[in-house]
């Protein structure tokens, strides 16, 4: 029997092949007698998994000797408040751009350590379009400027990288990372939660500048302090390890595809398919700015509310699951992430074609 399409926003699909060798190790890693979830996380065998996930890591992103990779705790809420304890260094105040539901709550964590300054907003389009960098009233004095890379319940994302000029630019890119690649120097530091586009939740990348180290506020936990963590291998605590070491099955299995180049080809092709399915007519509508739709999450209205709880009733039937818009925006989401396979994406255009046939 097949398995279902899952369009979950998050905790969410993982490639089927990763699952299975998953499955196939749980009781015993590498013919060592015991389960990844088991084993010292400072043993000789954990310690070559988080070596090679890294290495791995490192090789799709092209990331440069000088910065830290670091494996974490606490998702990207967490780094919402974690970032400002390290980055502020003594400045005033920090750089937020404002396109969405987790940008308003990152700027709400930093407010507790120093002062925001909007630099910009999508707020007076209804969050339909990212604001062009024209529009941006940066401070030069700002300790860094912060953006939210893909905004998961509106749809909106970044398809170009701000020019923040000598202040460090740092993005939540918990939800698009490794879905095309990336120009890390661009960036003094790039976190995210790895339950989108990557693995089990319970895992936080952070990729981060060195020169960036060092400057925590001196209330900062221990685990909380890049430096601290980047000196002790992510390991000033217990790490996630079972999560780390199905996000390196991910990573191995993301370079057996072709890598993040063909990853990109591969979801533009999903996202093209899908969005054209919703521009045809009038009975399924979405409100984001052409240039600015998210490849990864796909929000959409149906013209009459009303066919909603139907919607989603038949689609589940029809093996399409977890396709409800967030409760802040309503309406649907398809999230189409790097394990969302384009027979999965037919499948729904397939579905809401026929859909629109019958209820139209």
């Amino acid at each position: 029997m097949s398995r279902p399409f899952n369009f979950s926003p998050g905790p969410a699909a993982i490639p089927e092949p990763v699952l299975r060798q998953a499955a196939a190790e749980m009781l015993d890693w590498n013919g060592s007698g015991v389960s990844v979830m088991e084993m010292s996380h400072r043993g000789k065998d954990f310690m070559s998994i988080q070596a090679e996930a890294e290495a791995n890591l490192r090789e799709l992103l092209a990331v440069p000797p000088n910065y830290r990779v670091l494996f974490l705790q606490g998702g990207a809420i967490g780094q919402n408040a974690i970032v400002p304890m390290n980055l502020m260094r003594g400045r005033a105040c920090a750089d937020y751009v404002n396109t969405g539901e987790w940008s308003k709550r990152s700027m709400v964590q930093a407010a507790h350590y120093g002062r925001v300054h909007v630099a910009a907003s999508a707020e007076a389009n209804g969050f339909t379009a990212i604001p062009t960098q024209r529009e941006w009233q940066l401070d030069r004095d700002a300790a860094y400027v912060h953006i939210c890379a893909n905004e998961t319940i509106g749809g909106l994302e970044y398809h170009w990288t701000p020019d923040t000029g000598e202040v460090p630019l740092v993005a939540d890119v918990s939800s698009n990372i490794l879905s095309r690649p990336l120009d890390v120097c661009r960036f003094g530091l790039l976190y995210g939660g790895a339950q989108k586009n990557i693995g089990p939740a319970g895992l936080t990348l952070v990729i981060v500048r060195d020169d960036l180290l060092g400057g925590a506020l001196p209330t900062t936990p221990e685990a909380f302090n890049y430096a601290v963590q980047a000196a002790n291998n992510s390991m000033i605590n217990t790490p996630p390890t079972f999560a780390i070491y199905v996000a390196g099955l991910v990573f191995r299995w993301i370079k057996e595809q072709g890598g993040l180049a063909a990853m990109q080809t591969r979801n533009r092709a999903k996202a093209a398919l899908l969005y054209r399915a919703l521009d045809a007519g009038r009975f399924y509508v979405n409100r984001i700015a052409h240039a600015d739709r998210s490849l990864m999450n796909v929000t959409f209205h149906l013209a009459d509310p009303k066919l909603d709880a139907t919607f989603l009733e038949e689609a589940k039937a029809a093996g399409l699951l977890a396709l409800k818009g967030h409760r802040i925006v309503g309406g649907m989401r398809a999230s189409i992430y790097n394990a969302m396979p384009l027979e999965g994406v037919e499948a729904l255009v397939t579905f809401m074609k026929d859909f629109e046939a019958r209820h139209a």
